[in-house]
């Protein structure tokens, strides 16, 4: 009799916890997410994005990611991390790059190795290119009489000073840096869309294109909002019907402002000397 009492209470318990499971599983469906990322202004730091793409690829409800871009770009190596991040995440899960009102220069660097690229017709993107902005206040120190003395071990160590005017000489070892930097953004983009080097260089002029021009030369996939990169995530990754949509809300620190990081996040620092950026200037 005591068997058949025990027996009895563990097919009841493997009834509850079935039920339960049932219950969780039609609310909340295992494996059918997608996760959205956003990415919005200028990139000037990768961490937190970074930060995002690991745990959703660690997510094993999420099944694909949507990168949804609305930047006109930034400093290079942020750009280069996220990039390097997304080549990562490819290997456990679909990408899918979305680009709001502006994603240029730094903004379409991130999104070239995305599985596909979806853009608003209007959209600005583009504007393959690398530019350097040095401030040279020597006119106005010489104005009111202020001089600046250098004493410095290498001849071009101070090259980047915005108390003087580039010598042709340090012009062209700045130019060179630049060039060397914007074949590794064609080269990324070659990569990221599986398009020949030769092909990207040609539009690789800096030059600004709309979402429309971008999908008839091949920089994008196709045309769509963001809801239309949704709905592509769930059809590549065998969602049926609408995927449940997860993500971030964006957190303001009033730390970050106290501390003064927040101005030197959207505006950066004109005088912190060489500063190389993937940046649309409008």
């Amino acid at each position: 009799m005591k068997k058949i009492i025990v027996f009895f209470a563990i097919i009841f318990i493997i009834a509850v916890v079935l039920s339960l499971l049932v219950t969780v599983s039609q609310k909340v469906p295992l494996g059918e997410k997608v996760a959205v990322v956003q990415v919005t202004g200028m990139i000037v730091d990768a961490a937190k994005t970074i930060e995002e793409l690991k745990d959703y690829a660690k997510d094993v409800s999420v099944k694909a990611i949507v990168l949804r871009i609305n930047s006109p770009g930034g400093a290079v190596a942020p750009a280069q991390e996220i990039y390097n991040e997304i080549l990562k995440v490819k290997e456990k899960k679909k990408v899918i790059a979305s680009m709001g009102a502006v994603a240029a220069s730094g903004g379409y660097y991130i999104a070239a190795p995305a599985d596909r690229i979806v853009a608003n017709a209007g959209t600005l993107t583009g504007s393959i290119g690398v530019i350097m902005e040095l401030p040279n206040v020597s006119g106005l120190m010489e104005k009111i009489g202020v001089q600046t003395q250098v004493i410095k071990s290498g001849r071009h160590k101070d090259l980047a000073s915005v108390f003087k005017s580039l010598t042709p000489k340090e012009r062209e070892i700045l130019q060179a840096v630049l060039d060397d930097v914007h074949d590794q953004f064609i080269e990324a983009v070659s990569r990221g869309r599986d398009m020949q080097f030769e092909d990207i260089k040609k539009l690789a002029d800096g030059r600004i294109f709309t979402g429309k021009k971008a999908l008839e030369l091949g920089l994008i996939d196709e045309l769509g909002n963001m809801e239309d990169a949704i709905m592509l995530a769930g059809e590549l990754t065998g969602i049926e019907g609408e995927p449940e949509v997860v993500t971030r809300k964006e957190k303001f620190s009033i730390f970050e402002l106290l501390k003064g990081q927040l101005p030197e996040k959207i505006f950066g620092s004109a005088f912190s000397g060489i500063q190389l950026k993937y940046l649309l200037k409008l």
